[in-house]
């Protein structure tokens, strides 16, 4: 990845943060977006700058054109350009079916689907520049029915037959890969019963790790070009349980 610009969103904690750090250890320079979790953004920043890259925090809401636009500006001026998009940034929440409100709805698919196709449609001109990537970050969610995730789910299997769509729209110039994670645990403290439960169901038995994740990610950054328009989970074979 040495030469390469990428930009993350979601960047500054979690999966976001272990991707963005993977990228940089491969020798990429890398820009990240948050939008409330600036203490943690400035760690996220000095700890890629370590790397001995070039990194870049921008504050950016990915539910808005004008913030997304002012984003990628930043980035073409501090790189010249972008040869990678990592759409991570995300929301999650658990409600029963019957008391998602219709503003939870469309919060969830501003952030999840929205956010994604607004980010992937303005820097399109800059990745097709470089016959650059996009990587989605989905979910098992989008792949499995969770009772009590319906605008979760629903959100995450738009970014799926989006992520289709837009490697046979973009193409050839841009490839387009989804990684769609199970349950990764993402605290440093004791599993809880939740993810103790999830992991028994889990052939692998335990949950994922955001570096798992962020290997995922690589390989798509990485890879063949001409493999696009593909979904990749990171479940630990959770996917195959009925």
């Amino acid at each position: 990845m040495k030469g390469k610009s990428v930009l993350v969103t979601g960047g500054a904690r979690r999966i976001g943060r272990a991707i963005a750090l993977a990228l940089a250890a491969a020798g990429a320079d890398v820009a990240f977006t948050y939008l409330s979790s600036a203490q943690d953004a400035r760690q996220t920043l000095a700890d890629l700058k370590a790397r001995g890259v070039r990194a870049l925090s921008l504050r950016c809401d990915v539910r808005e054109e004008k913030s997304i636009a002012a984003a990628l500006r930043q980035v073409r001026t501090r790189f010249g350009g972008l040869d990678v998009l990592v759409n991570n940034a995300g929301a999650y929440d658990t409600l029963d079916f019957e008391k998602i409100t219709a503003r939870q709805w469309d919060d969830m698919f501003a952030t999840n689907t929205r956010g994604p196709f607004l980010m992937s449609r303005l820097a399109a001109p800059l990745l097709r520049a470089r016959k650059g990537r996009i990587v989605n970050i989905a979910s098992l969610g989008g792949l499995r029915p969770w009772a009590s995730h319906a605008h979760y789910c629903g959100s995450k299997a738009a970014l799926i037959m989006l992520t289709q769509v837009m490697a046979k729209a973009l193409a050839p110039e841009v490839s387009v890969n989804c990684v769609s994670p199970g349950m990764i645990s993402t605290g440093s403290s004791q599993p809880t019963a939740f993810l103790r439960h999830v992991a028994q169901k889990t052939p692998m038995k335990r949950a994922g790790t955001p570096a798992e994740v962020a290997a995922a990610v690589m390989f798509f950054a990485t890879g063949p070009h001409f493999i696009t328009g593909q979904v990749l989970g990171v479940d630990g074979g959770l996917g195959l349980e009925s």
